[in-house]
């Protein structure tokens, strides 16, 4: 007999030690809340310049921004956008910077009243 079969007949045998299981972890990425976009009403700005306001930050068509500028107009408040909180500021500033409409600042028309508020869950 060869000395590597003696060896091959003395040596205990090999096992793989069975895997380790990863520890379990139940926690799930935390996702964002909501947060919503909302336009006020005021009685200086005009419907015109509301609705291109809107169309030109939310690229909204026409019908759209003038529903929602309806319904601020008749509710007080009008939801506009949701999203993350990051974005909704970053798009309540951009609805913002659009200024007062210009066809009403001999009347003391100010920028759009727009606020973000967290959405219940």
């Amino acid at each position: 007999m060869s000395s590597f079969a003696a060896e091959a007949e003395v040596a205990a045998p090999v096992t793989e030690a069975p895997p380790r299981e990863k520890p379990r972890t139940d926690k799930q990425p935390k996702r964002q809340p909501p947060y919503a976009v909302v336009l006020h009403n005021d009685d200086l700005n005009g419907f015109d310049f509301v609705i291109g306001s809107l169309r030109k930050v939310f690229n909204y068509n026409r019908a759209r921004a003038f529903w929602l500028t309806w319904k601020a107009h008749k509710a007080g408040r009008a939801i506009v956008w949701t999203g993350h909180r990051e974005l909704a500021e970053l798009k309540a500033d951009q609805l913002k910077s659009c200024g007062a409409d210009p066809l009403q600042a001999h009347l003391g028309a100010l920028p759009l009243r727009v606020t973000v508020e967290p959405l219940p869950q």
